[in-house]
């Protein structure tokens, strides 16, 4: 049966109709629905998205999602002070954790960042008010955000800037395309589809939400 939705609309068995992309996991449809494009300015938060945001490369974001709460575990909860200072034991560690992504050059890279995020911080105030300064303004935005939009965009100018600005600073496993992922993720943008149940609530969160200074 022809669905009577646009596409990249789905509805739910309760009626609701949300994105395409969570299907039916369970986790998916919580996390689409609490914390997908949600406004955040916690550095914590914020550093450790991006280093999942690396790990999923070449991976589905459900991959990494199912696997959130072994990789908190595994990398202090992404506390920068304390992940800046692994060594090549805990490189070792890591790479026998069954529960993450043993891939050697995402850990290494976290360590990495995780040194760049204390400088970064040091220059910026706060990794929060480092990147809220790449959010588009909204003549940058589709005038209409429907799935054809969405497509379009699998990165953004800013997106672009951002990543730059990160390698810059030696950041890595920060593309342009990682980082619109992250943008999408942690507000910077809403990319709920029109139609979508969450898009007009996170767009009354994004209203509200205080820009880091």
């Amino acid at each position: 049966m022809m669905s009577d939705l646009p596409d990249g609309l789905i509805r739910r068995d309760d009626g609701t109709v949300s994105c395409w992309w969570h299907g039916t996991d369970p986790q998916y449809i919580d996390y689409h629905d609490r914390e997908w494009g949600r406004p955040a300015d916690d550095d914590r938060l914020l550093f450790e998205k991006l280093c999942l945001e690396g790990f999923q490369a070449g991976l589905s974001w459900i991959t990494i999602l199912r696997k959130r709460e072994n990789f908190r575990a595994a990398f202090d909860n992404f506390d920068v002070e304390t992940v800046s200072r692994y060594d090549l034991k805990d490189i070792g560690r890591l790479m026998e954790n069954e529960g993450i992504v043993r891939h050697r050059g995402k850990i290494e890279s976290v360590i990495n960042n995780a040194k760049r995020a204390i400088a970064l911080k040091e220059e910026a105030g706060s990794i929060a008010a480092f990147v809220w300064r790449y959010e588009p303004t909204p003549d940058r935005r589709p005038a209409r955000l429907d799935h054809a939009a969405a497509m379009a965009m699998p990165k953004t100018e800013e997106s672009t800037a951002l990543s730059k600005a990160l390698k810059k600073r030696g950041w890595s496993f920060v593309g342009p395309t990682t980082v619109y992922s992250f943008m999408q993720a942690m507000g910077l943008v809403n990319d709920h589809l029109e139609g979508c149940h969450c898009r007009i609530p996170v767009e009354e969160a994004r209203a509200a939400f205080k820009r880091p200074a």
